[in-house]
């Protein structure tokens, strides 16, 4: 990734930063991501990061805005133009899978602000994440049964909870191969498999 010139508008430079940091946490740790190693990175001094972001949490956090509202208006894109509601839960799955497979930083971010002990900013942005993506979740399962394209005993919330846990099995599989585009291979079989467990039968 070349360095971006040294001149930039600040919200150009605090874009620049974010994106930065996706690109080293899909290398390594994002924990141990130090604001030396994105300054050197994007070929700053810490000073001039600094102008922008006042500490390292300020970073973490403008990532976090950057994935929620990336990720959310992928998914919403993605199921816009679907011809049902179960069409558009497999749109939003491969959606998904495919953010994942172009970031794949995204996830190890994720995972590591799950894991903190305490409660924090950044943990909370992760959790209200997942919580905006369980509402859209919960309005297509909700209209796919009205349509009686479900199975009419299905158990909404854990649909809503195997579909989420589908993608995450999918990301760890990624992550352990060294592969993000293997997530993306793999989606459409998956979801495939998944949907058999959910539809109506005829």
């Amino acid at each position: 990734m070349s360095p971006p010139p040294r001149y930039l508008p600040a919200d150009v430079r605090r874009n620049a930063t974010v994106e930065t940091v996706v690109s080293l946490a899909a290398e390594r740790n994002p924990s141990d991501i130090t604001t030396t190693e994105i300054a050197t990175r994007m070929g700053l001094t810490q000073g001039a990061l600094f102008r922008h972001f006042v500490n390292k949490d300020a970073i973490v956090q403008a990532v976090m805005a950057w994935v929620s509202e990336r990720l959310l208006s992928r998914l919403d894109a993605a199921s816009a133009n679907a011809a049902s509601p179960l069409a558009a839960l497999e749109a939003m799955f491969l959606a998904h899978a495919g953010f994942v497979a172009d970031h794949p930083g995204v996830p190890r971010m994720l995972f590591a602000e799950l894991q903190r002990p305490s409660e924090s900013v950044t943990r909370r942005m992760v959790q209200t994440l997942l919580s905006h993506y369980r509402q859209r979740l919960q309005q297509l399962f909700d209209a796919a049964k009205a349509r009686e394209q479900l199975d009419s005993a299905l158990d909404v919330d854990a649909a809503i909870s195997l579909f989420i846990g589908t993608v995450q099995g999918l990301v760890m599989q990624s992550l352990l191969s060294g592969n993000s585009e293997t997530i993306r291979r793999d989606a459409p079989r998956a979801f495939a498999i998944y949907r058999r467990g959910i539809e109506a039968r005829p």
